[in-house]
C-alpha cells in the first residue's frame, strides 16, 4: 500500500514537473514561489492593517508574525526532520526524470514549508476577513495554491509534500485565527461596517 502511494506520488509529481512544462511556466513558477517576489504585498498589508485599524492593526500583525513562526517551526523543524523524505530533485534514484528548474536545496521534502507557511497565513486571514471582504477566501486559497503548486513545477517537492503541507497550514491558520476571535470578538463585530476596530 505504501509503495503504491509514493508511486502515485511519483507519477503525479512528473504530470506536473514533466507534462506541464512550456516557457511560460518556466519563467512565471519560479518567480511565483520565490519569497522576495511577495515583499512588496507583504508590506503593503502590514502598513494597511495598522493604518486601517490602528492599534488592532498592530496586533493582526503580531498575530501574522506569530502564525508564519509557528507554521514554518511545525514544518521545518518537526514534522521534516521527524519523516526525513528526500526531495525529488535529490533522490539519487529518481532526480534523473527530474526537471529541476531551481537550486534543488538540502533540507527534506516532506512536508512542503511554502505550503504549510501560505496556506496558514492564508486562512489565517480568511478567519479574520471572510466577512468584511467577500473576495478574501478565494483570493487568499488560491494565491497559495498557485505558491504550493510551483514547488512540484520546479522540482522540489512531491505532491503529497504540497498536500500535507497545506492540510497542516489550514489547520495552523484557522486554529489561530480562531484564537484571535476568541481574544478579541470585538473585531468580528459590525463586519459590514467599513469603519476601522479599536480595542
Amino acid at each position: 500500500m505504501w509503495n503504491q502511494l509514493i508511486h502515485f506520488d511519483q507519477e503525479l509529481f512528473l504530470a506536473v514537473n514533466q507534462g506541464l512544462s512550456n516557457p511560460f511556466f518556466d519563467w512565471l513558477l519560479p518567480i511565483l514561489r520565490n519569497p522576495y517576489t511577495w515583499a512588496p504585498l507583504y508590506l503593503f498589508l502590514i502598513i494597511f492593517f495598522i493604518k486601517h485599524y490602528g492599534k488592532m492593526g498592530i496586533i493582526i500583525v503580531a498575530f501574522t508574525l506569530a502564525n508564519f513562526g509557528v507554521s514554518d517551526l511545525v514544518s521545518s523543524r518537526v514534522v521534516k526532520n521527524t519523516i526525513k523524505r528526500v526531495r525529488p530533485c535529490n533522490d539519487l534514484v529518481f532526480k534523473n526524470e527530474v526537471n529541476i528548474r531551481i537550486r534543488c536545496g538540502s533540507g527534506y521534502s516532506f512536508t512542503s514549508s511554502h505550503a504549510t507557511n501560505h496556506f496558514a497565513m492564508a486562512f489565517f486571514w480568511i478567519v479574520l476577513f471572510r466577512r468584511r471582504w467577500k473576495h478574501a477566501m478565494w483570493l487568499a486559497i488560491t494565491w497559495a495554491s498557485l505558491i504550493a503548486i510551483s514547488q512540484i513545477y520546479v522540482g522540489v517537492h512531491y505532491p503529497l509534500d504540497i498536500l500535507a503541507g497545506a492540510a497542516l497550514g489550514i489547520l495552523i491558520g484557522t486554529s489561530i485565527g480562531y484564537l484571535f476571535k476568541h481574544f478579541f470578538p470585538a473585531f468580528f463585530k459590525n463586519n459590514d461596517s467599513a469603519e476601522p476596530t479599536t480595542i
